[in-house]
């Protein structure tokens, strides 16, 4: 079920079974925040207007499902249900949403029948499948990523949410955690002697017989964390926009020279974890200085690379855990 981030499918209107749907749970720091009529502008300039405070959501890709889920809102329906609980297990849904169909492509008969208040997608999603949701609910479109401010990019993405959802203090608690978070696992580091580390954080796949490695260039949000960390990044490729992620082949890891080496994978995918896999005999892997050196840091499960503060706070914790081990 892994996906390589950007889809490129077309809309399907391919119907499925109908589902349970999800509210808002009550929660504290609703308090004070308006029940009336919310007004917004989402990424695309298109002005969104509500009711009153979203309650039946619907997420079309993780990073907005993991928002959801940590402001406290239980998504109606979510984008591949099994890849998000494999793939982001730092923010567990604690409901049971509706599978809406692929991040690429939804299904919108699917959708439709939930009747949600509101649908938040991304930019990622084709323009034809964002008219057709337009056409059933109100849509929030968010920019899939920023390589220019990746952080900021995210805390705004939290904060147009929260605004749609009424969830807007516990939106600021999240914002203060995470920054709290960062600068706590700084000082760690640098305690331990570790500030300005060359940090080479990567992902990988196996399609066929061919592996790829997409390192984390400065301009990914895990880049920009690990800046934020006190760490060097080793990449000097130029990643894509705008998730800024680079490609290369093992070869390309011969660059690096003497780093520590982070990866996260997945169990549940085989294919996605390709260098304790196809790699591991690998004459070129295994000659690389920071292999042979055991500086080769499998990060745990479960933390989306692109998700929110959430997983950026379980990144973090694992990042200074494999460097003061």
């Amino acid at each position: 079920m892994r996906r390589l981030l950007l889809t490129v499918a077309a809309a399907t209107a391919a119907a499925l079974t109908l589902g349970a749907c999800g509210t808002t749970r009550p929660a504290a720091d609703q308090a004070g925040t308006s029940a009336g009529r919310i007004s917004l502008t989402d990424a695309s300039g298109t002005k969104v207007e509500l009711d009153g405070p979203a309650k039946k959501v619907v997420g079309t890709e993780w990073n907005v499902v993991e928002h959801l889920a940590a402001l406290g809102v239980e998504p109606a329906g979510v984008a591949d249900v099994k890849g998000y609980k494999s793939w982001d297990r730092a923010v567990p849904l604690k409901n049971e949403p509706k599978d809406i169909g692929t991040r690429g492509e939804p299904s919108m008969d699917t959708v439709a029948a939930l009747a949600p208040d509101l649908i938040v997608a991304t930019s990622d999603l084709p323009k034809a499948a964002l008219t057709q949701l337009r056409k059933i609910a109100p849509v929030l479109e968010l920019k899939a990523a920023d390589e220019t401010d990746p952080i900021g990019q995210m805390t705004k993405e939290l904060d147009l949410i929260a605004k749609a959802t009424g969830t807007t203090k516990r939106a600021d608690t999240l914002k203060k955690g995470f920054e709290a978070k960062l600068a706590e696992g700084r000082r760690k580091l640098a305690a331990a002697g570790r500030e300005g580390t060359k940090f080479a954080f990567a992902d990988g796949y196996v399609q066929g017989s061919q592996v790829t490695i997409r390192p984390y260039t400065a301009g990914s949000l895990i880049g920009a964390v690990n800046e934020r960390l006190g760490l060097k990044n080793p990449w000097s490729m130029k990643g894509d926009p705008p998730y800024g992620l680079a490609k290369t082949d093992v070869e390309g890891l011969t660059k690096l020279g003497d780093v520590e080496f982070a990866y996260i994978g997945s169990d549940d995918d085989k294919s996605a974890s390709p260098f304790t896999g196809v790699l591991a005999g690998n004459a070129v892997w295994k000659s690389l200085p920071f292999v042979k050196a055991g500086k080769v840091h499998r990060l745990p499960d479960g933390v989306w690379m692109f998700g929110g503060t959430g997983s950026m706070e379980s990144y973090v914790d694992s990042v200074v855990a494999a460097l003061t081990k």
